[in-house]
């Protein structure tokens, strides 16, 4: 195409490689946010069950030993979620084990240690599992 006199300007073929160049970059930066989105929201889900199982494990240590009960009771620790955690849920298990070989004693024997498994579900997915001890004092 031929110019006339003082014409500036572009082209067909400059305009498209100007929009191709500003696509390729509006889909990197959404992509680049999409990740960044998902990856947000993983890690405040991890950090909510990790909050959440570390306080259940301070309330079961608080509590008294339950040696009359086998499996030992401490309630029912979805109870104890917050209504800002809605989607969340604890499993909580107690078995009391041989100090010595960290094997789970037979029922109606307690020998003072009890393991304690919190399990954190998000969505009924599993995001954390927690192990301690609960010592008879």
């Amino acid at each position: 195409m031929k110019r006339l006199g003082n014409q500036k300007g572009m082209g067909l073929v400059e305009v498209l490689i100007a929009v191709i160049i500003f696509g390729a970059i509006a889909v990197s930066l959404f992509i680049a946010l999409n990740v960044s989105h998902r990856t947000t929201f993983s890690v405040n889900r991890q950090t909510t069950a990790e909050s959440l199982t570390r306080a259940e494990m301070e309330y079961i240590k608080s509590c008294d030993y339950d040696d009359v009960n086998n499996p030992p009771q401490y309630g029912d620790p979805n109870s104890r979620i917050p209504p800002e955690h809605s989607g969340y849920f604890m499993t909580l298990t107690a078995v009391p084990i041989d100090p010595v070989t960290h094997e789970a004693l037979p029922p109606g024997e307690d020998m003072g240690i009890q393991k304690v498994t919190v399990e954190v579900y998000h969505d009924n997915e599993l995001v954390v599992t927690t192990e301690g001890y609960k010592v008879k004092r």
